[in-house]
């Protein structure tokens, strides 16, 4: 990690000046594999560090240069080298996936853009500083936004009201900073397509994003889906939860608490706590997936607790040269750090599970199933939550994990059809008021059963706290389409657990060596957008929902 250009490039050479035939292309691609493995957990080590800590100005220094010196020439390096494979019409076994990726890439590579793709990851590393410092004072403490939104789920609605406007009043002041941080953004993303001779940003985006089986037309078929079957749903769902509390019109500020009045979940007081009891779970589930976690334990590869300084969210990147993974959370001790944890520790299964794959390029998998892994163990582990709750308790946890599924849809339609507007009207994009606008309308078209009359301001910069608009441009959608997949897997294992995991486990090992749809039938699930199979999702999680009512009475 301390080595310069200088060092690395000749084993480039070495690659390029390599014969290339029948006999030793496997070798080859092994050889491109170990280099690209290096210096991709290299990035992500970096990258890693200066979330553990956005204060740390030496992690911050190391990672930018990474970004200016040695990402650049590397990805000039690695496209010398995909051309050259490319060019000799050479394949391997199960690499027919890679080679199309390979060549989609090599189409959109640009030397000019490479500054631009770094100076990209600088202003999502900027906005990462901004809402990784938001602190405020609550109750003689200084807490963390991540912190604060646990008095969310406050039984008294006034206390819960102070903290969510307290919130809102944080958020806001952080305005300016990262409307500025935007406009560069986008217009860094509008020159990054341009360069590759397309028009919007979205073009790219598709390419890049290795979109082969489905269009934005889908997307938008899957947003109208979405309006017709779970938006009803979610209403519904949310008028109930206004009658339980009692209340005449459902605020922002009351999504989060409990409808029976107890004290919010209080699942664990450590870290430690919440890892023990997760080990039984996965152990429970699956002896594998509880041999996986503990590897983590004991390899170190997990940082889990919430501490100031600390970049906001949770993620689960890959140590490509050991073929590990690695969590990245903010637990607080709330039930939502139960489902943040299994959700990463489904994509760390996926990195265990497809490490067997000789070439890096077959690690490419489509993050439309990348996510199903996640969302899926969020609802496979639901009923072992007796690690953490006693039976009523559970039926609650239970509860709020489905209502989130159910509600997700909606929001996530709003987050992916802001995305397609930004990028289909760049110009007008790099206002932040045209995008409070739009995010406004859509979160009225699809949002419906929550009154944010007063709180406009609030409601109209959403989009600020949403992280994947800034670092992950066009990576939300899969959530959506991931979770009508998870649900179809928790179907599954309700009917026959062992055969369900077999599948699940399945699909996940054959990693990028097969298409998206191919990736879904072999984990037993339909890849669609229709209204029709959104609403036999929807049904089972309606039913499931009528059912725990009972229990939460």
């Amino acid at each position: 990690m301390q080595w310069s250009w200088a060092q690395i490039e000749p084993y480039y050479q070495d690659l390029n000046e390599r014969p290339l035939a029948t006999d030793t292309v496997e070798q080859w691609l092994r050889d491109w594999t170990r280099l690209y493995d290096a210096l991709s957990e290299w990035g992500a080590r970096l990258r890693l560090a200066t979330n553990r800590n956005t204060n740390d100005i030496e992690a911050e220094q190391a990672f930018k240069h990474y970004l200016d010196a040695i990402l650049p020439p590397k990805q000039t390096a690695d496209n010398q080298l995909t051309q050259r494979f490319l060019q000799s019409g050479l394949t391997v076994e199960g690499f027919a996936i890679a080679q199309r990726d390979m060549k989609a890439e090599a189409e959109l590579f640009r030397e000019t853009n490479l500054p631009l793709i770094s100076a990209e990851q600088k202003q999502a590393l900027a906005y990462m500083k901004v809402v990784g410092n938001e602190q405020v004072k609550w109750q003689g403490r200084t807490l963390t936004m991540q912190q604060l939104e646990g008095e969310l789920s406050h039984s008294e609605r006034a206390h819960r009201e102070q903290a969510w406007r307290l919130m809102m009043e944080t958020h806001l002041a952080d305005r300016e900073a990262i409307n500025a941080i935007w406009s560069e953004l986008v217009n860094i993303r509008s020159q990054i397509a341009t360069n590759a001779g397309l028009s919007t940003y979205r073009d790219y985006a598709w390419k890049r994003r290795l979109r082969f089986d489905y269009t934005p037309d889908d997307c938008y078929r899957f947003h109208e889906s979405i309006e017709q079957v779970v938006v009803p749903a979610a209403q519904r769902l949310y008028d109930w939860r206004r009658q339980q509390l009692g209340v005449d019109v459902l605020r922002p500020w009351d999504i989060a608490v409990d409808v029976t009045g107890k004290p919010a979940l209080n699942p664990f007081d450590s870290v430690e706590e919440l890892i023990a009891r997760a080990t039984d779970i996965f152990n429970q589930l699956d002896p594998q997936l509880g041999a996986y976690f503990q590897t983590m334990q004991d390899l170190d590869l997990m940082d889990v607790e919430n501490r100031a300084g600390k970049a906001p969210g949770a993620f689960c990147t890959s140590f490509d040269i050991t073929r590990v993974p690695y969590i990245f959370a903010n637990a607080v001790g709330k039930h939502r750090d139960i489902i943040t944890l299994v959700h990463e520790c489904g994509h760390a299964f996926h990195t265990f599970e497809s490490g067997h794959l000789p070439y890096h390029q077959q690690g490419w998998m489509p993050m439309e199933f990348l996510e199903v892994p996640s969302q899926a163990m969020e609802l496979l582990t639901l009923p072992y939550l007796d690690r953490f709750y006693d039976e009523a308790d559970r039926a609650r946890a239970t509860f709020e994990q489905l209502e989130r599924v159910l509600t997700f849809w909606p929001y996530m339609a709003v987050v992916d059809g802001f995305q397609h507007w930004v990028y289909e009207n760049q110009a007008e994009a790099q206002d932040a008021a045209n995008c409070d606008h739009v995010w406004g309308q859509l979160w009225d078209r699809f949002m419906v059963g929550i009154d944010w009359s007063g709180l406009e301001a609030a409601k109209v910069t959403g989009w600020h706290r949403k992280r994947h608009i800034f670092r992950a441009p066009f990576y939300y959608v899969e959530y959506g389409m991931a979770y009508l997949g998870a649900v179809q897997v928790w179907q599954n294992a309700r009917q026959d657990q062992t055969q369900a995991l077999k599948a699940y486990r399945h699909a996940m090992q054959l990693g990028g060596t097969v298409n998206l749809p191919h990736l879904y039938e072999a984990a037993n699930l339909r890849f669609a957008f229709d209204a029709d199979t959104l609403q036999r999702a929807v049904d089972l999680l309606e039913n499931e929902l009528q059912q725990l009512t009972r229990l939460l009475s």
